[in-house]
């Protein structure tokens, strides 16, 4: 494991106040731990704080909401983004899934208080509840249109909505345990949805029918992702003429986490096995990040690096903190991790610098979402954050 570079979570609001002061500290496997002190000085003549820091670690650049500080022992450097706002009345418990519309002016979540809520990203305010799964409801996406969204929980259910009015006109009824992700084909005619139930299902969404079962093992599968692969990859011929409601399976590769450890990759289209990758733990959550690259985080905190053309051995594997990997998003040429213990990383393919979004005080972060410059993320302490990443 890397070095790990940690901060006080409020650390912005702390250092605002006269004299106020927030702990940093370093720690890096099978070494003893480094802990400092961060103190404000007062603000500056550009109106940001002044920071002095104990003399293990050094404070190269203060803003109102981002702060970057080294520790040259160790020889690791970090920015910290604090949030730009935070909505507390969205859900009442565990904010467990999120996504934003594709206009960026919509977000829609679900909690362990077993509601889907529809709500503005300028202020938080509550549009629609979306009532009719029981249970607990694991996750949700917006459809292209933005004007639909896709839910799926505890029920097994996956469920199909109208933003407009709130209602539900489909339900898709199939998996035999609780649906764990979804996934959306192309513009949303087809969309796929993994379960405890150790499948993938290829759905109609027109017809509420079920085009193809994926995966026949008992293994709850954890996440899912679609990606354009690259022509060079061999993906497969269907075995059967395919129904002519599936649209848009042609050049796809579906993703795999499962909870045996393994990832797997499929060709959407020819329901054939692309690649098995046998991990470290169980995989929570997947993602591709190119045509040929896919990402996959596991419960002890590794992320691999795949290239799908040659997948039996890792470009990478990295691990910040040994905390479970809870959600991987492809961002700018980079990616956004979040982890159980409520860090968030942002890597960037053509840069050394590493953002850390702070704020979750160790609760596990669930989701994390971009939208442009906007990043969101949902939280065990029932808080939806907004981050605004201005200078990337």
């Amino acid at each position: 494991m890397a070095a790990k570079l940690s901060i006080q979570s409020d650390w912005d609001q702390v250092l605002r106040k006269p004299e106020g002061e927030a702990w940093i500290s370093c720690k890096i496997a099978g070494k003893p731990t480094i802990y400092g002190t961060l103190k404000s000085n007062g603000n500056g003549p550009d109106g940001n704080p002044e920071v002095i820091s104990s003399e293990e670690f050094v404070v190269h650049k203060v803003t109102k909401k981002n702060i970057v500080v080294s520790c040259p022992r160790l020889n690791i450097s970090r920015k910290f983004v604090s949030p730009y706002t935070s909505f507390s009345r969205v859900h009442s418990k565990n904010v467990t899934c999120m996504d934003i519309s594709s206009g960026g002016g919509l977000g829609v979540s679900t909690s362990t208080d077993q509601t889907i809520k529809i709500w503005q990203t300028n202020n938080g305010e509550i549009r629609r509840v979306l009532e009719g799964h029981i249970y607990d409801v694991y996750c949700c996406m917006f459809f292209p249109s933005g004007k639909v969204v896709l839910s799926g929980g505890m029920d097994a259910q996956v469920k199909i909505w109208s933003v407009d009015d709130g209602s539900c006109p489909v339900t898709l009824k199939g998996h035999k345990g609780g649906v764990l992700d979804l996934a959306i084909v192309d513009r949303g005619r087809n969309i796929v949805s993994c379960s405890r139930d150790g499948t993938a299902r290829l759905w109609d969404c027109g017809q509420a029918s079920c085009i193809a079962v994926i995966g026949d093992s008992s293994v709850p599968i954890n996440g899912i992702a679609v990606g354009l692969a690259d022509n060079a990859v061999n993906l497969g011929a269907p075995k059967e003429t395919p129904s002519d409601r599936e649209v848009g399976t042609e050049g796809k590769l579906l993703i795999l986490a499962q909870e045996d450890k393994l990832l797997k990759g499929v060709g959407l289209h020819s329901r054939e096995s692309i690649f098995v990758f046998e991990g470290s733990d169980a995989f929570n959550c997947c993602t591709a990040i190119s045509s040929v690259g896919v990402l996959a985080g596991a419960q002890d905190g590794n992320i691999f690096h795949l290239d799908i053309r040659n997948p039996k051995i890792p470009i990478e594997t990295i691990n910040r903190t040994g905390s479970p990997v809870l959600s991987l998003v492809p961002f700018k040429d980079g990616y956004i991790a979040s982890h159980g213990d409520g860090s968030c990383f942002i890597t960037q393919q053509y840069s050394d610098e590493v953002l850390q979004l702070t704020g979750p005080d160790c609760e596990s972060l669930y989701k994390v979402v971009a939208f442009e410059k906007n990043i969101y993320t949902c939280c065990r302490d029932g808080l939806i954050r907004k981050y605004q990443l201005t200078d990337l």
